[in-house]
């Protein structure tokens, strides 16, 4: 086995060169006026000089290096997520090729007014990813309903996308059986509700304040005719609704949706076969091509970048700021910004939180931080920045599926900016008070 590194900024710089490229390219096309500037060079394409980079900065040898990157390339949490990418493009294909958005959409707007869409869009989100314990799972379900409902009302796109992205990032901070609840709570030694508990009275002034502004900024004048739709159509999405409050795995619940999907279109069309079925799963399958290279290549250069003590050099920096100054407000502000920076350089918030935990947990016990705090401040900020990154999945899957770039839907994403303000006075004003906590089980 190597030698364990020593933590290095050098170890960041990788990751670092794929945000210059990325970013730096997009927004050169987009002052010179070029049309999808962001897709000029793509993601996937950006990054290789960045896994270049980082095997050649690396310590081992190149095989070992080599190594690691496919180690990080197969990591439990890449692969679901891929496979989740995939089953999520197979349902949007085939329920919009058998006319399931046009029917739930055409349902929707016979119940909701044109000034309730965003507001209802963001609502059933965070509903069914509370549910489900996954953003994703909810993005690639409500996603192609959101685009349905702007082109019928003439909403702005990139906010009605932002509206279901934002939803489910609340419902996937909130839920009990979310990854990033289980490993905030684990990591601190809390129980599940205490965390919820005090992380509902930070969200929820946050998502408040969000469905005002989705109400302020909704366009009540855009309403289209409803047309007539045939309901079994909606039966789909609806199947996808019910099993998702049932708690069901994420990939159940997809994977159910395209099979009654296929079975919708068959019985209520007929000249939707069983060939197109096929050819309708495989279309959703290449739409999502770019975002599972994208997060898997990711997922190595992450894996190098932890191994040549990266990450560790980021809690170095974190520890040795708050040691500056004592009590508690340091102590959050140092757990804070140490899951936010983890999370900007492996992109994936439950990682995050497991990199960060015993960090916060030593930072928590120096500065007499109540562990139910710590634990809601590794999940909020971590949902925070993962649902603000431009090339995190959550931005990526939602970009694919309505054909945006990811930098436009950074500022639609209206609950995590208000979640991190919220968050932020939290730490400010030492709010909520907590009394002492019962001894997790």
């Amino acid at each position: 086995m190597p030698k364990p590194v020593h933590p290095r900024a050098s170890a960041l710089l990788p990751l670092l060169l794929f945000l210059l490229i990325f970013l730096g390219s997009g927004i050169y096309y987009s002052l010179s006026g070029t049309d999808f500037a962001f897709y000029q060079i793509k993601a996937p394409v950006a990054i290789l000089p960045a896994i270049i980079l980082g095997l050649l900065l690396a310590k081992p040898s190149y095989r070992e290096n080599l190594q690691t990157f496919i180690d990080g390339i197969g990591d439990r949490n890449i692969i679901t997520m891929a496979l989740v990418f995939l089953l999520a493009g197979a349902f949007s294909s085939v329920t919009k090729a058998i006319g399931g958005v046009d029917a739930t959409v055409n349902m929707g707007l016979s119940v909701l007014p044109p000034s309730l869409i965003l507001p209802g869009l963001f609502v059933i989100a965070a509903f069914i990813s509370t549910a489900m314990g996954t953003s994703m799972g909810t993005i690639g379900a409500l996603v192609p309903i959101a685009l349905g409902f702007a082109e019928a009302t003439g909403l702005s796109i990139p906010l009605a996308v932002g509206a279901v992205i934002g939803g489910a990032m609340a419902g996937d901070n909130l839920s009990i059986i979310s990854d990033t609840t289980i490993a905030a709570t684990r990591t601190q030694g809390v129980g599940m509700r205490d965390k919820f508990r005090l992380n509902l009275i930070i969200a929820l002034p946050a998502m408040l304040l969000t469905l005002a502004v989705l109400f302020v900024v909704g366009d009540a004048h855009g309403a289209a005719a409803v047309e007539a739709y045939n309901p079994w159509l909606v039966l789909p999405y609806l199947s996808v609704l019910v099993l998702a409050l049932c708690g069901l795995d994420v990939m159940i619940v997809l994977m159910t949706g395209i099979i009654l999907s296929g079975v919708t279109g068959m019985l209520v069309k007929p000249d939707y076969a069983l060939a197109s079925y096929g050819n309708d799963i495989y279309q959703g399958f290449a739409g999502m091509l770019e975002i599972t290279i994208l997060s898997m290549l990711i997922g190595g250069l992450s894996a190098i970048m932890k191994q040549e003590g990266g990450l560790d050099w980021l809690r170095e920096r974190i520890q040795a700021l708050t040691s500056r100054s004592a009590g508690r407000r340091s102590g959050e502000t140092g757990i804070a910004g140490l899951v936010s920076l983890t999370n900007l350089f492996v992109a994936n918030n439950t990682v995050a939180i497991i990199i960060s935990g015993s960090v916060a947990k030593d930072l928590a016990d120096h500065y007499q931080v109540d562990p139910r705090r710590s634990a809601s401040l590794l999940d909020i900020f971590s949902c925070v920045i993962q649902g603000l990154i431009p090339y995190g999945a959550q931005i990526l899957l939602a970009g694919s599926l309505a054909a945006l770039s990811p930098m436009l839907l950074i500022s639609q994403v209206h609950y995590c900016w208000l979640l991190g303000l919220m968050a932020v006075l939290a730490i400010a004003f030492g709010l909520p008070r907590l009394k002492p906590a019962t001894p997790a089980a």
